[in-house]
Order: structure tokens, then C-alpha cells, then sequence
């Protein structure tokens, strides 16, 4: 049974894989000019997260489109819809998450408004042994229901 809580993920390193794609690139400098947004991996463990989420909460993608490149809000989209089909009418392009209103943020980084969202934010990092999708949904499960 839904709790009535709303969570918002990001997208591009929280379910799917931009540094990976702009590591593989080689693009160290501005790789949102480069990556093809379209064909980024799923990171490990989002796709069971999600749908675990999605029993308990109302789940949105909240995610930051490059805005010198416009082509890359549809791309989103499409990426969206191929690999969480569920979420595809659920997406909200922002730069500032802040003025998003919801119970929980589930974003890694921070220069976006995160850090004033009004709910919690978990900083998600899959670089920090903590900051992965294992410990986000203990950190929800244990603190946020």
C-alpha cells in the first residue's frame, strides 16, 4: 500500500550511467555537450530499487536536461521509456530541485538546489561504499515511512 510520500530520482548518475558514457568518451570537459543520452547503461540496482519504491511511494524522475542542447529533453524521454516505461509520464526537467515539493530527493549533486529541497535528500554517490541504491532504500525504509 502506498504511503503517500513523493520521491523524486534524478537520472543521470542515480538509474543511469553518464559518467561511465563520458569516462568511455573521454570527454572530461563539459560531457553533456557529447554523451548520447539515449543509449546510457542502467546503474546496478536501480532498476529493482525503482520498482521496490514504486509499490511503497509515488515515484518522479526529476532530472536537469543540457539546455545547449535541446535534443537531449526527447532523449531523456526515450531512455526513460525503453528502460522504466512506468516513469515516462512521471519526468520533470528543472534546474532547481529545490522548488520541487515532495518528501524525499534522491540526487548526487548538489549544485542544483539540492541541498534546500524542503523534504530530505539522500546524496547519492556510487563512488562512496554508503551512497548506493543498498543503502538509499535502507536509509528510506529505516528513517522516511
Amino acid at each position: 500500500m502506498k504511503t503517500g510520500k513523493i520521491i523524486y530520482v534524478d537520472m543521470d548518475g542515480v538509474i543511469s550511467d553518464f559518467d561511465k558514457a563520458a569516462k568511455e568518451g573521454g570527454w572530461t570537459h563539459r560531457p553533456d555537450l557529447h554523451v548520447d543520452f539515449r543509449n546510457l547503461e542502467v546503474i546496478s540496482g536501480a532498476g529493482e530499487a525503482l520498482r521496490r519504491l514504486n509499490q511503497d511511494f509515488d515515484i518522479f524522475i526529476a532530472t536537469t536536461p543540457s539546455w545547449s542542447r535541446p535534443d537531449t529533453w526527447g532523449h531523456k524521454r526515450e531512455w526513460i521509456g525503453e528502460h522504466f516505461p512506468w516513469l515516462k509520464r512521471k519526468m520533470i526537467l528543472t534546474h532547481r530541485k529545490d522548488l520541487l515539493i515532495g518528501d524525499i530527493l534522491i540526487d548526487d549533486s548538489r549544485w542544483r538546489g539540492q541541498p534546500d529541497f524542503q523534504g530530505d535528500w539522500f546524496w547519492f554517490n556510487q563512488e562512496w561504499d554508503s551512497r548506493n541504491w543498498d543503502a538509499c532504500l535502507e536509509w528510506i525504509y529505516k528513517n522516511k515511512i
